[in-house]
């Protein structure tokens, strides 16, 4: 879709305080490359990682959602009064039900005629959420509106090494098989988008494109805890 009338105001972002480098994991899986005679020191060369950025225990998607939202709200110059939707577009999420989204608006204090919702597609969510919000502003029917996200991906760098190391017949396929795990890493992202009548210098989004390749949905698979 083609845009006229959508402005992409301003964003913010939030980087975990805690640091995990691809040498502390090698460090933990001592253990199976031993057993598997492999060298230390693959993990950085092959992914281009040397660390990345992880939440302290306990806090939730929406926490992070949250640091970052107030920061692209307070440099966008729009009251959070005016602000018609909010999107929140990770994986991770606080719980099932309800939507994350019903948390971070709430720490917001976003207005209660704001319209509340998640979208989730892997690594594609937060542009499929400023696509979603483009869209309904340039069919008028919102004037600004804030994507946010939040991926929090310790818990499963921590299972999947857990299950690495208990493993029984772990082979060198199996590690394969994990190495896209082992390269996350987590943040939080918001964007302000709104109407050009509401925007003085923010810069025209010219619009957007969605494809899908859905034959291809084994490349990166997570599986349920349970």
């Amino acid at each position: 879709m083609k845009y006229q009338h959508v402005r992409f105001q301003s964003f913010g972002y939030e980087l975990p305080p805690e640091v995990i480098t691809s040498g502390d994991i090698e460090e933990r899986l001592v253990p199976v490359y031993e057993q598997l005679k492999l060298p230390q020191g693959r993990l950085e060369p092959m992914s281009g990682i040397k660390e990345r950025r992880l939440w302290p225990k306990g806090t939730r998607p929406s926490d992070g959602a949250v640091l970052a939202g107030e920061k692209a709200i307070s440099s966008s110059g729009i009251p959070p009064g005016e602000l018609d939707c909010l999107i929140f577009t990770s994986v991770s999420r606080d719980m099932m039900e309800p939507a994350t989204a019903s948390f971070v608006h709430n720490q917001l204090g976003l207005p209660d005629r704001c319209l509340v919702f998640d979208i989730s597609n892997a690594c594609l969510g937060f542009i499929k959420g400023m696509v979603t919000l483009a869209n309904m502003i340039e069919l008028g029917q919102v004037k600004a509106g804030i994507v946010v996200g939040c991926e929090s991906s310790k818990r499963l760098v921590d299972t999947t090494i857990n299950k690495l190391l208990k493993a029984p017949d772990v082979t060198r396929n199996k590690l394969k098989l994990a190495f896209a795990t082992l390269t996350l890493g987590s943040g939080a992202v918001a964007a302000v988008l709104t109407q050009s009548s509401l925007s003085q210098d923010g810069h025209k989004l010219l619009g957007g494109v969605t494809r899908a390749a859905s034959q291809h949905n084994g490349l990166c698979r997570i599986e349920a805890d349970a």
